[in-house]
């Protein structure tokens, strides 16, 4: 079992290249489904996600590889095989996103139960819902979502829910909706930058997607797609994780690639608390050499502040001057990674959905547990700042969205180690 050992302390400098963003890629990747002809993608990080997904292709007749350069080619072998099974699903949730490009190119997706997880129960059934709208019969089989359909027809679709826009349920009936007949009008969509890029990919492919961006996206659909070339967009969350890690450290970074467009609630905050943050000419640059002040955090849907940056956020808040206040709107559930850091010496007190945040003046070494991706990102963060040695166990949670998070961290000057016992 590999494990990192950090000794805090070191003030990160330098510069940091940002790998492509997972969350394009994967739904990107699942959408060569659709393509008839080669799919070649660029800038997609080599993650452990990511190369479950390219099991999960391969297993759905979809053959992919990388050349010299790292960019990726994709290409439909075999359209028999539409179920995407519990062995691979329950690994890496993303999987359920090949559901939509499945139902549209083969009409049938067969797809097993993703369940819950570290962070609190994510139902699928938005996605079902959207792609019934869409056609789709279906049906509960041995804890597999079964859809069947011999004719996809547009639909208007509202895709809203208790927790705001699903992200990935956008992603699905967007790539369901381009091979159907007619319009498909998605209303209350997912406006990431992510769903952006998906879209510009399918487009590029020959489909006719416009509003992208936006909360109604229209879909008028093509009989077929061919394959293109595509570079997938930076991550944002990859980003925000070391415009963080040069706040709690002191440190003066520049993050090169970054889109300073895609992060301005997270550059909203840190300037509230005290960091600098400006556009580059490569990027983003950070800075910080005071005491930080407190703030409040809410979580929402983009362009809010993302969920996937609140542990992040609640290790830099720990070292603020005061009292903060972190809500979680998203997934009320996660803050597993709060008695970790207070293992730390951090004082942080859970109530419901919230999370206050009462300022120390260091934080301490010890051995913590990761819990899932983004509290792994917290435990490192908190381990560049505390004083002597950190452990944090289970690190291949971390593997799944941080491409080679320990090299780039040292290269900047951090004391931290991929070790195995």
């Amino acid at each position: 079992m590999q494990y990192f050992e950090i000794v805090g302390g070191s003030r990160l400098k330098g510069s940091i290249d940002i790998s492509g963003a997972k969350n394009a890629a994967l739904p990107i990747m699942a959408a060569s489904i659709l393509v008839e002809g080669e799919t070649v993608l660029r800038n997609v990080p080599d993650l452990a996600d990511v190369r479950q997904m390219q099991v999960l292709l391969g297993k759905l007749g979809v053959k992919s590889e990388r050349d010299e350069s790292g960019a990726m080619h994709l290409r439909v072998e075999d359209e028999m095989n539409c179920h995407a099974e519990y062995e691979i699903v329950s690994k890496m949730r993303a999987s359920v996103c090949v559901m939509g490009p499945l139902f549209a190119k083969r009409r049938r997706a067969q797809v097993s139960m993703p369940g819950g997880c570290a962070i609190g129960d994510r139902p699928i059934n938005m996605h079902v819902r959207g792609l019934e709208a869409l056609g789709a019969d279906s049906d509960l089989v041995n804890g597999d979502v079964l859809l069947k359909a011999k004719k996809i027809k547009g639909a208007d679709i509202f895709l809203g829910g208790p927790f705001g826009s699903s992200v990935t349920a956008t992603a699905n009936v967007v790539m369901g909706a381009t091979l159907a007949e007619g319009r498909t009008v998605i209303e209350s969509a997912a406006c990431e930058p992510e769903i952006v890029d998906l879209a510009n990919f399918l487009n590029a492919c020959g489909a006719r997607i416009v509003g992208q961006g936006t909360p109604q996206i229209t879909i008028d659909g093509v009989e077929s797609l061919k394959g293109t070339e595509h570079s997938v967009i930076p991550d944002r969350i990859e980003a925000g994780t070391f415009m963080i890690a040069a706040a709690i450290t002191n440190g003066d970074l520049e993050l090169a690639g970054a889109r300073i467009e895609h992060m301005r609630a997270i550059v909203d905050r840190l300037r509230h608390i005290g960091v600098i943050v400006e556009r580059s000419e490569k990027g983003v640059t950070v800075a910080s050499s005071r005491r930080l002040e407190a703030v409040e955090i809410t979580t929402q849907p983009y362009p809010g502040f993302p969920t996937d940056l609140q542990a992040q956020a609640m290790a830099l808040l720990c070292l603020a001057d005061g009292n903060s206040v972190i809500t979680e709107k998203i997934f009320p559930d996660r803050f597993l990674h709060v008695a970790e850091l207070n293992r730390m010496g951090a004082q942080l007190r859970k109530e419901g959905p919230t999370v206050i945040v009462q300022g120390v003046k260091r934080l301490i070494g010890a051995p913590v547990m990761a819990s899932d991706l983004r509290a792994s990102a917290a435990l490192v963060l908190a381990g560049l700042i505390a004083k002597g040695t950190t452990r944090i166990n289970r690190i291949y949670h971390i593997d799944r969205g941080y491409e080679k998070i320990e090299e780039k961290l040292s290269g900047a000057g951090a004391n931290i180690k991929r070790l195995s016992e």
